[in-house]
């Protein structure tokens, strides 16, 4: 395996199975990546699933790099995403390291793209990270199977990450958690926990900056409409707080559960209180986030929870459920709280505990949640990520 050279440009190949248009912490993790990347002088080229049917192809922008899109196919259990058929792409991730020859691939998932780029770059002795964004949640509401039968999948799924991240240089994850889970469950012995890093700034108000508060004390959700999100706990925790209080709830997003929980909020009398405001803008999910009084974020299947770092970055307290990463993210009654997954009493409880608090005293939470996003700085990310890159291994942070 051949090491790349110091301090020369790089030609990176990121291999992403999701990735834009998609909406997901992966697919924004491998955006972040390219277009950072790109901003520190490297050549990048992202390879990826195309978003609709049709031949591969390759677009080229000036942020992100060079995107190399795969011929892929719908799955009837979801509105978006898509897989591509390894028999489909071997020889054009073959023909691209021809052409690219990069020094070092970045691989994001074991599955399809990341298996076989990963391959590859293996037979040709090119350097190669692997970061792991996967949780066997994240299946679930895909799989048209019962529950048994699911787990039977999952630790599969566990089994081939490590049979095929274990072949890579280096292994990363967002949080300490998730590297005890691919321990745990993968085999994988030596994992570097590095947070997906973040912007802070892009998510506080510029100087002279006037965003209209909501009317009303409001509740935010970031995320993909799915299962595994629990949103519905979210919900019914509105419908439990005193009336009085008028708490709404904004939701951005979208997904295979957003007709039931539409449905859910018409049943419950939240017409008026629970607005569904789709996939949104980088510019209206920003105000959203300056917006909001309280963000929560009740899924069980966080590796980090990109949004809830985002919302922390426009300093908003938050309520957490104390599952997987997310208790990393609270400092229990200083930012916010954490609650027990799927207990939308007690959910409903902290909201209004919050919101009944002085104006200062919640203005002091919402700073305590900005102050902790810092060690989450993109560029400490991303620059640990060049060293990988070039050799470094880090074996002093390795868990």
């Amino acid at each position: 395996m051949t090491v790349p050279e110091t301090n020369k440009p790089l030609t990176i190949l990121i291999a992403a199975e999701t990735y834009r248009p998609q909406v997901n912490g992966a697919a924004q993790f491998g955006y972040r990546l390219a277009k950072g990347m790109k901003a520190r002088g490297h050549n990048v080229h992202v390879l990826a699933c195309r978003a609709d049917n049709g031949k591969s192809f390759t677009e080229a922008f000036a942020d992100e790099g060079t995107v190399h899109r795969l011929k892929s196919h719908g799955v009837f259990t979801h509105e978006y995403f898509r897989i591509c058929y390894p028999w489909e792409i071997k020889n054009d991730i073959r023909l691209l390291f021809d052409k690219v020859q990069p020094d070092v691939v970045h691989i994001q998932s074991h599955y399809m793209i990341g298996e076989h780029v990963l391959y590859e770059a293996k037979k040709r002795g090119i350097r190669i990270i692997a970061t792991n964004h996967f949780m066997p949640e994240n299946l679930n509401p895909f799989l048209p199977f019962p529950q048994w039968f699911k787990d039977i999948i999952g630790r599969v799924s566990w089994k081939d990450m490590g049979k095929v991240m274990g072949l890579a240089d280096v292994v990363t994850t967002p949080t300490p958690l998730a590297a005890k889970a691919m321990h745990q469950h993968a085999f994988l012995r030596k994992v570097l926990p590095l947070s997906n890093g973040i912007d802070a700034a892009a998510y506080e108000p510029l100087p002279g900056e006037e965003i209209e508060r909501n009317a009303n004390p409001t509740v935010l959700f970031v995320g993909r409409l799915a299962e595994e999100k629990h949103v519905n706990v979210l919900i019914d925790a509105i419908s439990k707080t005193p009336a009085e209080l008028k708490v709404h709830l904004e939701i951005v997003g979208g997904g295979e559960v957003k007709a039931a929980l539409e449905a859910q909020a018409k049943r419950l009398g939240l017409g008026e209180r629970v607005k569904f405001l789709g996939l949104a803008s980088d510019a209206d999910l920003r105000k959203a986030y300056i917006r909001a009084d309280l963000f929560c974020m009740p899924g069980t299947a966080e590796l980090q929870s990109l949004v809830t770092l985002e919302a922390m970055s426009a300093s908003t307290p938050v309520l957490l459920a104390n599952a997987m990463a997310l208790p990393h993210l609270v400092r229990e009654g200083e930012n916010g709280h954490l609650f027990t997954p799927g207990d939308s009493d007690e959910l409903a409880a902290r909201i209004t505990e919050l919101l009944r608090l002085p104006s200062d005293e919640l203005e002091a939470m919402g700073k305590a949640s900005r102050a902790m996003v810092e060690p989450h700085s993109i560029q400490g990310t991303l620059q640990t990520f060049e060293d990988l890159y070039r050799g470094a291994s880090y074996e002093d942070k390795v868990v």
